[in-house]
């Protein structure tokens, strides 16, 4: 059978953005050269010279002893010399959460490897932001609100143990691997093909919407599914000043790497990965934060990779905290279901992004935009360029208003790769995505080139596709969009 392929060539597709396009902000410093908008520069942490080791606070190596407080009073004793370095040598270190203060650095040296407790019950349930929604889950084996200078440096690796929290579904695994997983414990739902942990997880899942349980309010409720409300890995919330210098992430039991209104954000020379199967386990999650940097890392996730986000339906419109002014260059991305995302919860509004010199490879979408009915906020001013693609499954660029929640191929192979409606009015909910330039792109292998497909009553506008090649399955799907 001969494959049928589309040798997609975009030279001149031009159009006039106004404003947008004329901006070029030449800053003092070379690092902000060819950015297309205005854009402070970013501060690095500040944080003084003072250091400790944890084995000066009875720290053990190995793997078996709890070390929650001796990272705990190793933070207090630099937090009481107004800030400093906590270096973590190598070796295998359990211990349970941890708590950042301000003018803290966490160095992980080479060969040192954190592993977070399998034990929930060092977790508490507290009331925080997931999924773009104000609930609550249990606590973040490293978690931080209201700090600021605070950085994680070194060469060592941080693993959340999140095979002790995810549900896995029996299709994402072998034979072999599904019946050792079996094996270990757990719940088994036959008729889902799909294991959890435990039977609180289980219940938990029931009536939830996207990981949330919108039906229960209180402190109480929610307790009684506390295996259910797995934490992010990494959740600094509400801070300046933050940065990720070098060390690996990995195994998170949700979204691994979760800056939420953090302004002041470097994330660069990291590793991020997760089992291609975990469910939700996205790269990092940018959520309303504001002069931002991520570059020179690599994702190897099971989910979204790197994902920009403000905040979901009125809960995010609430908070009113866009996300804006984003450099994301010199990435890879292996595994993931999108390389670079912007959505779904995106409420608050995303502005002023830059991406470039970026390689995906084998991600379920490459540049991967979406959002829904509901959402409100908007997507404006996103210059794309130097992005490289090879074997993607579905489709290289994708604009997706009609946005369910499921992966792009969860969604084709149950037949919806389209929708359509009927032009519905305008509101405060409607989401709205335009000025978008994207140039420079090669795909090695798609089944689609470009998807692009808004609102009836709220199009796509202003998309500009400049010297595109893509060799793919199909070309181009333009539905619901002005100005292309």
């Amino acid at each position: 059978m001969i494959k049928k392929q589309f040798l997609v060539l975009l030279s001149a597709f031009t159009f006039i953005l106004g404003s947008c396009t004329e901006q070029n902000n030449k800053s003092s410093s070379g690092f902000y050269e060819n950015i297309e908008f205005e854009m402070a520069l970013v501060n690095e942490p500040v944080i003084p010279s003072n250091s400790v080791n944890i084995t000066d606070f009875g720290a053990v190596s190995g793997g078996l002893v709890d070390n929650t407080k001796a990272f705990e009073d190793a933070i207090a004793a630099v937090t009481e010399k107004g800030g400093g370095k906590v270096i973590i040598p190598a070796g295998i270190w359990l211990t349970g959460p941890i708590i950042l203060k301000s003018k803290l650095e966490l160095h992980a040296e080479a060969g040192a490897l954190i592993r977070f407790s399998t034990n929930k019950d060092l977790y508490p349930i507290i009331e925080t932001s997931f999924e773009g929604l104000t609930t609550w889950r249990c606590l973040s084996p490293i978690y931080g609100k209201n700090i600021e200078d605070v950085a994680f440096t070194g060469k060592g690796v941080w693993d959340g143990s999140g095979e002790a929290w995810r549900s896995v579904k029996k299709g994402k695994l072998t034979a072999s691997a599904w019946k050792k997983l079996v094996a270990s414990g757990g719940v088994l739902n036959d008729k889902k093909d799909l294991w959890s942990p435990s039977e609180q997880f289980m219940k938990g899942a029931n009536n939830a919407d996207q990981n949330v349980r919108h039906d229960l309010h209180t402190k109480e409720d929610f307790l009684a599914i506390r295996d259910f409300l797995r934490p992010v890995m990494l959740s600094i919330q509400n801070s300046k000043r933050v940065m990720l210098d070098g060390p690996v992430f990995q195994n998170s039991p949700a979204w691994n790497l979760h800056p939420l209104m953090v302004e002041d954000l470097i994330v660069r020379n990291v590793t991020v990965r997760n089992p291609w199967y975990s469910q939700n386990g996205d790269g990092i999650d940018v959520e309303s934060c504001k002069n931002v940097i991520v570059e020179n890392s690599s994702f190897d996730v099971g989910d979204d990779a790197i994902c920009i986000k403000s905040g979901k339906d009125k809960d995010g419109r609430d908070r009113g905290v866009p996300c804006e002014n984003l450099i994301i260059r010199n990435n890879i991305v292996y595994h993931g279901h999108g390389g670079v995302t912007v959505g779904s919860e995106m409420s608050s509004g995303v502005k002023n992004m830059h991406v470039s010199n970026c390689t995906f490879m084998g991600t379920d979408v490459g540049l991967r935009f979406k959002s829904t009915r509901g959402r409100g906020g908007v997507v404006e001013n996103i210059f794309i360029r130097d992005i490289r693609m090879t074997d993607i499954p579905t489709n290289a660029i994708s604009f997706n208003l009609y946005y369910g929640g499921k992966s792009i191929s969860e969604t084709l192979a149950e037949g919806g790769a389209q929708a359509t409606s009927e032009s519905i009015p305008v509101t405060v909910e409607t989401p709205q995505f335009k000025n978008i330039v994207i140039k420079d792109v090669i795909v090695n292998g798609a089944k689609q080139a470009v998807f692009l497909q808004g609102l009836p009553e709220m199009n796509l506008e202003n998309v500009e596709i400049t010297n595109l090649m893509a060799e793919a399955d199909n070309g181009f799907s333009i539905i619901d969009a002005n100005g292309v």
